[in-house]
């Protein structure tokens, strides 16, 4: 005797389903839009009310959007029928191909303008990117603490960005990458900005791991000489002894152990 399925997947079913009718109704704004509630149902075999809450949904979320019909498209004397659009956000369900066009345009350059001319337009990329944000770190002093002015402008930037604090520094942390498919066929992006998160910092960093390459977060290693600072050495950053090196190999958010020759 085959069991009746319980409470608990009987909402996982009825979820599941609201999924895929919800994915329909969008389809058809998607190639139909602006379409009304009701040609949508008609469309679809389902009924005006689910119709209705899938769209208000939807609306909700910022994927679609309502507006009033054309008068040629009143039916009756009564106001005219609402009708739905996606919005940029609800065509993103379906996918773009921007990451492939990005590609594509990026293998144009190296063939014709050469390696070089790829590994310029990053550095030009990554310089627009901090451009807006060098003035607030310029005025602090410490290499920690602009790691941590670094990752909240980054975040702005739509990188969710944090630090942490390891032995020998601190730990700059994208959990997100905007590029990161395009990252993975062409490293010079990757490569521009960690030279630039040196620049603004005013030390050497290390990248020890990156979303383009598999990893779960970009993670970069700020070198912080915290014996220096308890004994109140207060000298620049650029003057700072280089700090030693960390292991080879993806180390994401590992502590970085001391000794051994630096980078």
């Amino acid at each position: 005797m085959v069991a009746e399925p319980g409470p608990a997947a009987q909402r996982g079913a009825s979820a599941s389903g609201d999924g895929r009718t919800r994915h329909a109704v969008a389809r058809l704004l998607l190639e139909r839009g602006p379409i009304a509630a009701a040609s949508v149902a008609d469309a679809l075999g389902v009924s005006p009310t689910a119709v209705r809450r899938h769209l208000d949904a939807l609306v909700a979320e910022g994927e679609a959007y309502a507006r009033e019909s054309s008068s040629r498209g009143r039916r009756g004397r009564g106001r005219p029928a609402k009708q739905f659009l996606l919005t940029e956000v609800g065509r993103a369900r379906f996918g773009h191909g921007y990451d492939d066009l990005a590609v594509a345009a990026l293998r144009f350059i190296a063939d014709h303008a050469g390696e070089q001319a790829v590994r310029e337009f990053a550095e030009q990329r990554v310089a627009a990117l901090v451009a807006d944000h060098r003035e607030a770190l310029a005025t602090v002093r410490s290499p920690a603490e602009r790691a941590e002015v670094l990752a909240d402008a980054l975040t702005r930037e739509g990188y969710a960005a944090t630090t942490r604090s390891v032995g020998s520094g601190e730990q700059l942390c994208q959990h997100h990458c905007p590029v990161a498919h395009v990252a993975a066929d062409f490293p010079q992006l990757c490569e521009a900005e960690t030279a630039a998160f040196a620049e603004v910092l005013g030390t050497h960093v290390q990248r020890l791991a990156t979303i383009a390459n598999g990893d779960a977060a970009c993670t970069t290693h700020v070198p912080v000489d915290r014996s220096a600072r308890r004994s109140g050495d207060h000298r620049s950053t650029t003057d700072k002894t280089p700090a030693d090196p960390l292991p080879k190999g993806r180390q994401e958010h590992a502590p970085i152990p001391d000794g051994g020759e630096s980078v």
